[in-house]
């Protein structure tokens, strides 16, 4: 039963969206939907402060979909009316999916176009027809140089994240598309800070916007929760065997397992049945029906792990949960708060465990600085950890068997054995035939542990942070990002590849490794040693990947400035 489809539709939203929307699990719309929604529908430029985490995509995606639902064959034009811009490929798709969930009854053609993809495939989509485009800047650029992503009837932009975007030296082109983009049209930025240079852009691009602000919620200290947290600093290729041995060593009455999207879930949970757990997943696909059988196997014991998605768990409250894992830092501490909640209500102790990827460090201490706790890295737990737990729990169920089993019936057996061996090594058979019929042999998989990248925060495991005002010592991707002096041949494995721009183009080390990692998928730890001229750049990265760098530089911008990449020569 539908009970809030019309808080959306109060705020002026097409019924057949509202629908759409309870589907999903869209109950209530959240106070950033509640501002923004009525005044992009009344054609307000609007300029808007607030985290990701708080609905915002929501917020700007339905009125552009409600503009679209309420125009006859809108849906049918070859050029596209929306243009979304966002920092990394990663907010891109996510931000492309959703848009594509919520206009899904309007069948509204949605295009990611974002680095590090073929060029050929998206140019395809942009000529077959599109209504809405989700871009990184770079890529947005190069399509639009080239004629293929064409703005005539762009009547609204969206600026997603534009803080992060002007970090990552995104200005100038969002300048140039701002600028090749119909006057007569609809701008929104959506910012979670707002620094003087956002207000820059703003006066220049923006016509009398309305000012939005979302303050962040604040829980005082007498209602935190009573939560352990703990972070593993894990790559991604190694994120399910790790996800894995931690819940080997923690062994949770009932956990919740939270990832960002519905393939997520669904490959995660496939992946966590097949190494023996018992493990159920939550998303927006299911009906009620079978979100009601999953929930009944979670409260009953037959399921101990529940794989779900925000959305899939909101109004979630499962009293035996002892533990919540992110799969993947949440992009926003309130929805980090959120989740671990999941443990902490009624004065519950819970413990709350983050894989965080290298890359994802910056995220983890905002949610610090947020939330004003310490999230201590943790090491993760070796095969003779794993062996060690698990004979701890052998011998537990030997103690109890011991205590209250009925051992008579045995007799027999221990007596004939033990005419060949001594007690001894007769007891000890029958531990281990014990031990490996319940457990099994430990996890043998080597997980290796790295650090977290540069731009990211650098505290070794158990480490408190440094006093402020006191420099921290450069780890070794600092120095790789600050540069290293041109050496004669790049190191093994390596290739040098040379950048036909440098320091009189503003070109910045962190600009060089930014693009490389958000373009083709790197991690910035494995961008090498980097080294700026006047005229050209110098960056050594592994050899594999060598080609799929110089083509990704080759189709984007830094500092606004095109790029002309080739292994370099000397």
């Amino acid at each position: 039963m539908r009970t809030h489809d019309n808080d959306f539709a109060a705020l002026g939203i097409e019924p057949k969206l509202t629908e759409c929307l309870a589907d999903l699990g869209y109950e209530a719309p959240t106070p950033i939907q509640q501002r923004a929604i009525p005044a992009m529908l009344a054609g307000h430029d609007l300029l808007c402060q607030a985290a990701t985490g708080t609905g915002k995509t929501a917020a700007f995606a339905l009125p552009i979909l409600n503009r679209l639902a309420g125009i006859e064959g809108a849906s049918k034009g070859a050029l596209p009316t929306a243009l979304v811009l966002t920092p990394t490929r990663e907010l891109c798709m996510q931000v492309a999916e959703a848009v594509h969930r919520y206009g899904r009854p309007f069948g509204v053609r949605t295009l990611p176009v974002f680095g590090g993809q073929p060029i050929g495939r998206q140019v395809g989509s942009l000529k077959r027809g599109v209504d809405i485009v989700v871009a990184t800047p770079g890529r947005a650029m190069d399509l639009i140089d080239r004629g293929h992503l064409k703005l005539a009837d762009i009547n609204t932009v969206v600026l997603d994240e534009a803080d992060e975007m002007l970090d990552m030296g995104f200005a100038e082109d969002i300048d140039t598309i701002l600028a090749a983009a119909p006057a007569e049209r609809q701008t929104v930025m959506f910012s979670a800070t707002m620094p003087k240079r956002i207000m820059r852009i703003a006066t220049r691009h923006l016509q009398d916007p309305e000012r939005i602000e979302i303050a962040r919620e604040v829980v005082s200290e007498g209602d935190q929760p009573m939560i352990t947290q703990t972070a593993y600093i894990v790559a991604r290729s190694h994120k399910a065997a790790a996800l894995g041995r931690i819940l080997d060593i923690e062994m949770p009455t009932a956990a919740l397992v939270f990832c960002r999207t519905r393939a997520d879930v669904d490959n995660l949970t496939e992946t966590l049945n097949a190494r023996g757990y018992r493990a159920e997943a939550l998303h927006g696909g299911m009906d009620q029906g079978q979100r009601d059988r999953v929930m009944g196997r979670l409260r009953s014991g037959n399921a101990e792990l529940l794989v779900a998605t925000d959305v899939a768990a909101r109004g979630l409250d499962v009293e035996q949960l002892t533990h919540v894992f992110n799969y993947d830092v949440p992009a926003a501490p309130d929805s980090y708060v959120h989740r671990i909640g999941r443990v902490g209500r009624a004065g519950r102790q819970g413990v709350a465990i983050t894989l965080a990827e290298p890359r994802e460090g910056r995220q983890l201490s905002a949610i610090e600085r947020s939330t004003r706790q310490n999230i201590p890295i943790g090491t993760l737990p070796s095969s003779d950890d794993l062996r060690a737990r698990r004979l701890e729990v052998t011998r537990a169920a030997l103690e109890r068997v011991c205590r209250d089993g009925d051992l008579d019936d045995y007799r027999g057996v221990m007596g004939s054995v033990a005419q060949e061996f001594d007690l001894d090594r007769v007891a000890l058979a029958a531990i281990k035939m014990a031990h490996l019929s319940a457990m099994g042999e430990a996890d043998e998989e080597d997980i290796p542990q790295p650090g977290f990248t540069s731009k990211s925060r650098r505290r070794k495991p158990g480490d408190g942070r440094a006093p402020r005002g006191r420099s921290r010592p450069r780890d070794d991707n600092r120095r790789q990002l600050r540069g290293k002096k041109r050496a004669g041949k790049p190191g093994a494995g390596t290739k040098r590849l040379y950048i036909g721009l440098g320091k009189d183009d503003g070109v910045r080390p962190q600009d060089v490794a930014g693009v490389i990692a958000h373009e083709t998928g790197l991690g910035r730890s494995e961008v090498g040693a980097i080294d700026i001229s006047k005229r050209f750049t110098t960056v050594e990265v592994p050899a594999q990947s060598a080609k799929k760098v110089i083509e990704a530089l080759s189709s984007t911008r830094i500092q606004g400035r095109e790029v002309k990449a080739r292994l370099d020569r000397h």
